[in-house]
C-alpha cells in the first residue's frame, strides 16, 4: 500500500474544499438516530433486546445540546442495531423507508449539524438496491449504513455483489456497524455483552470477508468507514497476510489485492481510543484515514465530552500525532464527505 501517495492526495483534497460548513467544531462520523417508529417496530416483534442490551433514549434536542457542549459541529446519523427484519421483506422495506425519511428531515431541519447515512432493507438485495437509489437520488442521503451481517448474510457474501456494484457506480461512502452475530450462542451473550467483545469480532469478520473476496478492490469507488478503532484489524490483517501462502497452497483462497482493498478503508475512533491505539492503527492505514467518532447516544454525554477532550489533549501533546490534530477532528471527514454533505440540501 503506497501510504505516502495516499496521504499526499488526501491533503490536496482536504485543502481544496471549503471549510465553512464545518467551521467551529469536530465532525462526528459515528452517532445514531433511534426514531420512534423504529422502536415501535422492534417492540411489536419483541426485538428490543435482540442485541442483548436496551437501546438508549434519543431525541434531537438532547443530541444537539451535547454537540454544542462538546464542540461538535456536525454529526453523521446512522440507524442503530438491530436490523428491523422479521421475515417479511416488504415490512422491513417500509420500516427502513420511514427511518430514512426521518433522517433526511433532520438533516434539512438542522442544516450543517447533521449528515444522514441511509439504512437498507437487507437481507433482500433487490429491495436494498432500490432503497439505496431512492435514498441517494431522491432523499439526497450522504452515505449508506451496512450491518456486519443481517440474519447470517455477512458482508463479503457473493449475493451482495450487485449491491456493491451499484454503490460503486454511485461512488458511495459506506459506514459499517456491528450487529449481533448469526447464529449466536445466547449463553455467551449473557456472560459477556456483545458490545464488549463480539462487536469487535463482527467488524473484523466482515472486513476480512470483504478483503478475502477482493470486494473493495473490485469496487474501488466505495469507501468504507470501519467503526471502533478498527476493531481487531491491526492484529488480524498481519496474521491474514502471513497465512496467505498456506491457504493458497491448499486452494482455500485466491490472490488478494491488499493495496486496493486497504485503500478503501477508513476508521473511526469511537470507543476506547488512545495515543497507543492510534499508533497501532497507523500500522494498517495512513493518518488521512482516521476519523473522530463518539457513538452517541450509547455513551453518557458527560463521558463523551470528557473523551473528546482527552483526544484533543493527547493529539496536541504527543509530538508524532500532533500534525494530525485537525485531520482527525474534521479535515479527513471533510475530504471524505465533502462540504455538500452538511448543506442540508
Amino acid at each position: 500500500m503506497n501510504f505516502k501517495k495516499l496521504l499526499a492526495a488526501s491533503v490536496v483534497l482536504t485543502t481544496s474544499l471549503t471549510a465553512a460548513a464545518f467551521a467551529g467544531g469536530a465532525i462526528d462520523v459515528h452517532s445514531h438516530v433511534i426514531p420512534a417508529d423504529y422502536l415501535a417496530s422492534l417492540q411489536k416483534h419483541n426485538a428490543l433486546l435482540d442485541e442483548g442490551f436496551p437501546l438508549p433514549k434519543w431525541d434531537v434536542s438532547a443530541h444537539l445540546k451535547w454537540m454544542d457542549e462538546a464542540q461538535v459541529q456536525t454529526s453523521i446519523l446512522t440507524l442503530a442495531a438491530p436490523q428491523p427484519y422479521f421475515g417479511d421483506a416488504n415490512e422491513s422495506a417500509s420500516i427502513i423507508r420511514k427511518v430514512n425519511e426521518v433522517g433526511t428531515s433532520l438533516k434539512k431541519q438542522y442544516p450543517g449539524r447533521f449528515i444522514y447515512c441511509a439504512a437498507l432493507p437487507l437481507p433482500d438485495v433487490k429491495k436494498s438496491i432500490a432503497e439505496a437509489a431512492y435514498a441517494l437520488d431522491t432523499l439526497k442521503a450522504d452515505c449508506i449504513k451496512l450491518a456486519t451481517n443481517v440474519k447470517g448474510q455477512y458482508l463479503g457474501a457473493p449475493e451482495l455483489d450487485p449491491l456493491f456494484a451499484y454503490l460503486n457506480k454511485k461512488h458511495a461512502v459506506v459506514i459499517l456497524h456491528p450487529h449481533r452475530p448469526e447464529p449466536v450462542n445466547k449463553d455467551v451473550m449473557k456472560q459477556t455483552p456483545l458490545a464488549m467483545q463480539e462487536y469487535l469480532s463482527e467488524t473484523t469478520r466482515a472486513v476480512t470477508n470483504m478483503i478475502s473476496r477482493n470486494v473493495l478492490a473490485r469496487y474501488p469507488n466505495v469507501k468504507v468507514v470501519v467503526p471502533h478503532c478498527g476493531a481487531y484489524l491491526p492484529l488480524a490483517l498481519p496474521r491474514m497476510k502471513s497465512l496467505i501462502p498456506v491457504m493458497q497452497q491448499n486452494k482455500l483462497i485466491g490472490n488478494i489485492d491488499w493495496e486496493k482493498n486497504l485503500a478503501s478503508l477508513y476508521y473511526d475512533l469511537a470507543g476506547a481510543h488512545s495515543a497507543e491505539t492510534i499508533r497501532m492503527m497507523l500500522t494498517i492505514t495512513t493518518p488521512d484515514h482516521l476519523l473522530y467518532g463518539s457513538d452517541y447516544p450509547y455513551v453518557a454525554p458527560k463521558v463523551l465530552t470528557a473523551s473528546i477532550e482527552r483526544l484533543k489533549a493527547y493529539l496536541k501533546k504527543e509530538a508524532d500525532l500532533a500534525p494530525y490534530y485537525d485531520m482527525i477532528l474534521e479535515g479527513n471527514a471533510r475530504a471524505l464527505f465533502g462540504d455538500k454533505a452538511t448543506s442540508g440540501k
